[in-house]
């Protein structure tokens, strides 16, 4: 059996088959069940059920009806792909041709026996039509609309298969996830029982992912190097196969780790930390990555977690005692129960390794142990029992700190014991100051001397002389009262600042001759004045701001400190009255903004003031300077001083001459106001100098051959990204008379025409045509004959202006020969015209009998004479003014006159015709016609159209 998943879907989605236990073909044409021939149809419903029911167990009991088949494809495939036709791959494929044709066919009916169609159902409706659809005529099976997700389908709700539903799952390993079908083939006669199993394969749609976010992994601080330790929560891929978790990695070993994977029985990959190094908690208790998973897919997932390596401690430390010796003062009045001293030792180690005991040592006698207890657990050292008159006046105690499995550190305690009396001194104390609860308060401002309070010192016994002195740091003095014997006052030496301190702690001490001492511990708090202004931090604030900058920018925070405390040293800001309105400061937090947008091409630099104010009674102030520079930006493209620019340049300028200055200017500044120029067309004959705009020509300009140019200018700045504007540029070449005119007619001074001696006076022989490729007075042409040469050469003239060469008189008989007219061709150029030379070749005859002849008289170096008079040549104004009332009366009068003229000579013209024409009946003979003779082409006689040469 042949496949045909992969011929009717996508090559791409793999879908195929196989078959899992085949019976013998059947024929179903001539299968079928013996039928009486005399059943009516009104019966067929009732056979029908019989055969439905009793069929399979009767006349078919020799076939085996039961077929399974098994197709495989991978999940996620959309709708409408093909998995495999029941009809095909049951070898039905005769009937199912059937499904080729879209229209339903009847029956077919062979002999006696009929041949229904082929249909093709699920064994019960359940939730097949959830991933499938079965067509009931083909037997195609067609994935649904709900996609196949095998994750979902074999590793979260995977349960037993059973073949009794209409489809079921089934997930017998790690790496099978089976869709199983039972399908029906009807009509009864063909009846069998189908069981198809989809084998859904696995694709790389889930990537790695961790239980959790967060790894902890323990590693004792005296682990050995290549200690391996397995890292719990492995990640997880719904995937199978290489699709699963391939590898482990960690973003960052710090010198200190590797990672090492294992793969058990089932192919679980496990991560193992492997350590690579000395491990030291003291020094650093915690080691902090990323571990990555990733799956063999292509292209390969990843997932990841914070890893967090902890060194668990061990003992590898013993406490320590930061001194090794103490001295302790102990009154011998000291009540029981106080403590005199506390020792404590260190331990770097954490947990039960750094627990600490305190004990003495075995060299302490019993009658300090007695005296002098020691907390074991806190190292404090208390008064046990009253000290009587012969205790011992200094005690040794020798302490012990010990740590488990250490050597015990040791410190010694020297505690002395002064004996006092029972009566000591008394200081009695009497405040001028403000004083509550014991606490004097003094205003920062006070003057000098400011008394604070009397102390009066008592000797209780009387017997003995007492003295007074002052203990601690202050500006204030004890001084005896006189004229009163034991009165001291308390006062201040200098003013006190209260942001240099605030608060004093003295004592009063009174000592008699027996050295017992009784202190008085005074307590002065200053109170605080606004005595200091607000203080900015600078001066002067410089800032800077990009222009165009968005509406209400931050620009700065300003701060300013106030030393004094409460209200005085509560700061606000307020701005000069300087300032420009769009800036605003705020009062409390003294931010500073502005409201719109600033324009450096307006104004590139501010200056103002800004003040801070405290809340004292009166306020003080301070002033600083905000200077704001804005900052440019390439906001201005380059700007051309005109839109177009027109140069007038004489033709043949010289190459890298100067044609003229293109102004561009640009708003901005610095990098981004550098503009350079260059030539968007035209590139190959000008070029601009960027430094001073100048445009140049290359070349030389020949106005004959190009008379304007226009030019494309670009103007680029240096800004990023940069800004451009163009511009045109219009060259207009002004002509030179650098031109000569050129002859065009005739073309050679050996070209000769006949002149027939019957030519009447004043008829056009022939013509000089020239041109001139230059423009205006340059190119306005007169011809003029300077030189003749002939038996009457003067009966020839030629008209200044159109170069026509008519017979002046009536030629005779002396007059048959070679005339040569020497023709000039000059222009009007400025400063000094041009000129060409043609030679005209006139043979007066009734014909030309020898050109040989002729010829040799051409070739001959003429002999003519220069004549030196040169043609004038009036140039007719465009225009005429004319006064019409005065002119009018002659204007009529010559209108008429001319009219008259016209009529005359034309009747005249008529009438010579007609006479010529009867006295020479064979006109071509006689006509006045120019015919050039060696059979050369008659250039005089073609229609000769007025050159149309313009001026720019």
């Amino acid at each position: 059996m042949r496949g045909r998943g992969n011929a009717r879907g996508s090559r791409d989605l793999a879908v195929s088959w196989r078959p899992a236990t085949w019976h013998p073909r059947l024929d179903m044409g001539r299968l079928h069940c013996p039928r009486s021939s005399s059943t009516s149809h009104r019966n067929l419903p009732h056979l029908f059920l019989v055969f439905l029911f009793v069929g399979p167990f009767s006349c078919l009991a020799s076939y085996s009806r039961a077929t399974e088949l098994v197709y495989s494809l991978n999940e996620g495939l959309p709708a409408g792909v093909l998995i495999g036709s029941l009809a095909e791959d049951l070898r039905l494929a005769p009937r199912a041709a059937a499904r080729q044709d879209q229209q339903p066919r009847p029956p077919e009916r062979t002999g006696a026996e009929w041949h229904p169609p082929l249909s093709f159902s699920l064994a019960s409706r359940g939730p097949s039509g959830q991933y499938v659809t079965l067509d009931n005529r083909s037997g195609e099976l067609h994935t649904s609309a709900q996609e196949i997700d095998r994750e979902a389908l074999c590793l979260e709700g995977g349960g037993g298969a059973a073949w009794g539903g209409s489809i079921s799952i089934s997930s017998p390993s790690a790496d099978s996830c089976l869709l199983l079908l039972d399908v029906l083939v009807l009509p009864q006669e063909y009846f069998r029982f189908v069981k198809v199993k989809i084998a859904i394969r696995d694709i790389n749609d889930n990537a790695p992912q961790f239980p959790v976010s967060q790894i902890l992994v323990w590693v004792p601080e005296n682990a050995p190097v290549n200690t391996r330790l397995a890292i719990e929560h492995p990640a997880v891929d719904p995937d199978v196969g290489t699709n699963g978790v391939q590898t482990y990695r960690l973003l960052d070993y710090h010198g200190m780790f590797t990672l090492d994977v294992e793969e058990n029985e089932n192919g679980e990959r496990t991560p193992y930390l492997i350590v690579m190094g000395a491990l030291d908690r003291e020094t650093q208790d915690q080691y902090v990555s990323i571990i990555i998973a990733e799956d063999g897919g292509s292209p390969p997932l990843l997932g990841s977690a914070t890893l967090t390596i902890g060194i668990s401690d061990i003992n590898d430390n013993c406490p320590l005692f930061a001194d090794s010796q103490i001295n302790v003062t102990v009154y011998g009045n000291a009540t029981v129960g106080t403590p005199i001293a506390a020792v404590q030792a260190v331990d770097r180690d954490l947990g039960t390794n750094a627990q600490i005991t305190y004990s003495y040592s075995q060299k302490v006698p019993q009658a300090s142990r007695d005296l002098f207890h020691l907390d074991e657990n806190t190292g404090v050292i208390k008064l046990f029992s009253k000290i009587g008159g012969s205790v011992l006046q200094m005690h040794k105690l020798t302490i012990l700190a010990n740590g488990p499995g250490c050597i015990p550190a040791v410190i010694t305690a020297l505690v002395y014991i002064i004996k006092v009396i029972f009566r000591p001194p008394e200081i009695v104390p009497r405040y001028i100051a403000n004083e509550i609860d014991g606490i004097v308060y003094l205003k920062e401002l006070e003057p000098v001397s400011t008394p604070i309070a009397f102390f009066t010192i008592r000797d209780p016994e009387g017997k003995y002389k007492v003295n007074c002195y002052l203990d601690g740091e202050g500006p204030f003095r004890l001084s005896p009262y006189k004229p009163y014997n034991n009165e001291y006052l308390l006062e201040t030496t200098k003013p006190m600042d209260y942001e240099l301190q605030q608060f004093y702690e003295i004592a009063v001490v009174a000592w008699n001759s027996e050295g017992f001492h009784v202190k008085r511990v005074i307590k002065v708090q200053l109170l605080d004045d606004n005595d200091n202004a607000p203080i900015f931090l600078q001066p002067l604030i410089e800032l800077t701001i990009e222009e165009n900058n968005a509406p209400n920018a931050f620009l700065t925070k300003l701060y300013a400190t106030d030393a004094d405390s409460g209200e005085r040293g509560q700061v606000s800001y307020f701005l000069g009255p300087d300032a420009p309105s769009y800036f605003s400061l705020d009062s409390v937090t003294g931010i500073l903004t502005v409201s719109t947008q600033l324009d450096r091409e307006e104004k590139e630099k501010y200056r103002y003031t800004v003040r801070a104010v405290d809340c004292g009674k009166p306020p003080r102030e301070s002033v600083a300077t905000v200077a704001l520079t804005v900052l440019d930006k390439n906001d201005n493209s380059p700007r051309f001083i005109n839109k177009d620019f027109s140069f007038f340049v004489p033709e043949n300028f010289p190459g890298y001459g100067e044609i003229g200055v293109i102004s561009v200017t640009d708003a901005d500044a610095g990098r981004n106001g550098w503009v350079a120029l260059s030539v968007v067309n035209q590139s190959d004959i000008f070029v601009i100098d960027t430094g001073k705009g100048m445009l140049r020509a290359k070349v030389s300009l020949d106005r004959e051959q190009q008379s304007s140019y226009t030019l494309w200018v670009e103007a680029v700045d240096g800004g990023e990204p940069a800004l451009s504007s163009t511009a045109k540029i219009t060259i207009l070449l002004l002509d030179i008379n650098d031109n000569p005119p050129l002859v065009l007619f005739p073309q050679s001074n050996m070209s000769y025409l006949l002149v027939l001696p019957s030519t009447l006076p004043g008829s056009p022989v022939t013509e000089v045509y020239a041109v001139d490729k230059d423009t205006g007075m340059n190119a306005v042409i007169a011809y003029s004959i300077i030189g003749r040469r002939g038996p009457r050469p003067e009966s020839f003239r030629i008209d200044p202006k159109t170069g026509n060469i008519t017979l002046e008189e009536a030629l005779l008989q002396t007059d048959y020969g070679l005339h040569r007219l020497l023709v000039k061709v000059s222009d009007h150029g400025y400063p000094e015209p041009l000129y060409s030379t043609v030679m005209v070749n006139l043979f007066v005859n009734d014909t030309v009998s020898n050109e040989s002849y002729i010829e040799s008289l051409l070739r001959k170096e003429p002999e003519i004479n220069i004549e030196e008079k040169e043609p004038q040549v009036s140039i007719e104004p465009t225009h005429r003014k004319v006064e019409s009332v005065s002119c009018m009366p002659t204007l009529v009068a010559l209108s008429v006159i001319s009219l008259g003229s016209i009529t005359l000579v034309t009747g005249m013209g008529i009438y010579i015709c007609l006479r010529k024409g009867k006295k020479h009946p064979r006109g071509d003979e006689n006509l006045e016609v120019q015919i050039p003779l060696k059979g050369k082409l008659d250039l005089h006689m073609r229609e000769r159209k007025p050159m149309d040469i313009s001026n720019i």
